[in-house]
């Protein structure tokens, strides 16, 4: 101020008054370049229990420094401590090979996680198109203008213009909203990171759940074709019982029955074996069929009994990518408020253009053809008949939107884990019943059998034996296939399967998966 009423006090000159000008607009900028209007964010205040109401009925106890404990014992295995290493490669738990081989082909060749990359490489330009506001603006332009005047209303002479300048305008960020702009580019382009993240924990989850459906497939069909011979062997006894005159032809049918029943089942689980290859090889990017050679052979279902301890609720605003992006939603969605409420005030743009001009082009470049013009510009928006005011309402309203889905993201995933929680204990209790069953009707068909073929009981005896048999060792198969895809869906509810991407540089962002940690997968 002192030095522009010293500016004043000099002859006026028109290199004192463009230095006045300048000054008088760098005064502007520092009096009001720390004013941004809309509100500034602040992180919700999730409100969630202090514990999983599983813990309260006793399915899964996870309290710090309390010994963990179960309602009915399943198992003697000791309590496990769910790690932030361990849910970031949850399925090494799973102490399959073969599954660790498929999850890292998934990352490298799954579709949706590309398309997920694509978008986050695109959302960190649009960041830097965002940043590229805060700066001028720079055109060079060259032109040659030949022109004519009328000879009726002018002197009708011809004459040419040879021009060559430099033009530049810079917006200055008077009211914040540039600034609220790239905060809200920045908070998309990590809301679009966490996008990412919460497809790769979700693909993950689905290699791992095929697998295992193509397991528990495998060992329903191998408890299967075990009944068969052995329904086959309970055939060719009646038959031979038949032949000595010991039994009627009615159990010969009864055994024919059984026998062909039992084989009905067969292409149903071949069925499910070729649509969980098929489904598995998309999830790796790879055309059906492709996995056929490494899963035909038949592999054990991968199997965990383990009790695991999982923290507390508030541990998921940390670890589910898909909370993370819903508040980095939030996040942008509030800096957008703030550049709908800069439309208010005005605008203020520093213009500048320098400059030469000729009517030939022999003396373009002599100091008489020099030219320059600067000067600021202030725009301001008087009357719009409120259209102004209904955006800033229509950016109000979307930020309450996405803090409600954001509340709603919390919520979900809450009860995801207390689903999760729930069937992963209770299928391990199932799944010990179950294993009893199968082993006591597999010792009652092998009873029944001897008594049949000693005439010491009828067929009946046998058939509801083998009958029962064979239910209790197929709906073993299926408990173990689901005790391990429970605790898959809860490592996927616990946000398991992910490790933060750091943040590429420019040159490096098309190679996003071979610099992250995933690719030691």
């Amino acid at each position: 101020m002192v030095l522009i009423m010293f500016l004043l006090k000099e002859k006026k000159t028109r290199r004192n008054r463009l230095c006045l000008l300048l000054v008088t607009c760098l005064s502007l900028l520092i009096l009001t370049g720390c004013l941004t209007v809309g509100p500034d964010y602040a992180p919700p205040n999730a409100k969630v229990p202090n514990q999983f109401h599983s813990q309260e009925i006793g399915s899964t106890e996870t309290k710090p420094g309390d010994t963990a404990k179960k309602s009915v014992e399943v198992d003697t295995h000791p309590i496990k401590q769910i790690t932030r290493e361990m849910l970031a490669d949850w399925w090494n738990t799973l102490e399959d090979p073969l599954l660790t081989q498929l999850v890292k082909r998934a990352v490298e060749g799954n579709l949706d996680l590309k398309l997920a990359q694509s978008r986050l490489i695109e959302e960190r330009a649009r960041r830097g198109i965002a940043r590229s506001s805060r700066f001028p603006t720079i055109d060079a332009k060259d032109s040659f203008t030949r022109q004519k005047t009328s000879g009726e209303s002018n002197t009708g002479e011809e004459s040419s213009l040879y021009a060559r300048s430099f033009d530049a305008s810079w917006e200055v960020d008077l009211f914040g909203g540039i600034s609220r702009s790239v905060e809200a580019a920045v908070a998309s382009t990590e809301a679009r990171q966490e996008e990412l993240n919460d497809t790769l924990v979700s693909m993950v989850a689905e290699v791992a759940l095929n697998y295992v459906e193509i397991r528990s497939f495998q060992a329903r069909l191998q408890a299967l074709e075990k009944n068969l011979r052995s329904q086959e062997e309970t055939l060719q006894i009646v038959q031979d019982r038949l032949d000595s005159g010991l039994t009627t032809k009615l159990s010969l049918e009864q055994a024919r029955y059984n026998l062909e029943s039992t084989k009905s089942e067969l292409p149903t689980l071949r069925t499910g074996i070729e649509q969980g290859k098929n489904g598995l090889a998309v999830l790796l990017g790879e055309f059906p069929g492709s996995l056929d050679k490494e899963l035909k052979m038949y592999k054990k279902i991968p199997i965990t009994s383990i009790e695991v301890a999982i923290g507390v609720p508030a541990d998921l605003l940390r670890r589910r990518p898909d909370i993370r992006y819903r508040e980095r939603e939030l996040a942008a969605q509030t800096a957008l408020v703030g550049v709908a409420t800069a439309e208010l005030y005005p605008k203020l743009t520093l213009l500048g253009s320098v400059g030469l001009e000729s009517l030939s082009a022999s003396s373009l470049f002599t100091t008489s053809a020099a030219a320059f013009q600067i000067g600021p510009q202030i725009t301001w928006k008087i009357f719009d008949a409120g259209r102004i005011r209904q955006n800033i309402k229509v950016e109000g309203e979307r930020q309450k939107q996405a803090l409600i889905q954001y509340e709603s993201a919390v919520l979900t995933a809450v009860k995801d884990v207390e689903n999760a929680l729930i069937d992963y204990a209770d299928e391990q209790v199932r799944r010990k019943s179950l294993l009893k069953s199968s082993q006591a009707a597999k010792q009652a068909a092998k009873l029944a059998r001897e008594l049949y073929t000693a005439g010491l009981s009828d067929f009946i005896s046998v058939l509801d034996a083998e009958r029962t048999m064979f239910l209790s060792q197929d709906q073993l198969a299926a408990s173990e296939g689901k005790v391990t895809s429970n605790l898959i869906r809860l490592y996927k509810a616990l946000g398991g399967g992910w490790r933060p991407f750091m943040e590429s540089a420019p040159a490096q962002e098309e190679q996003i998966f071979n610099n992250s940690e995933l690719k030691e997968l």
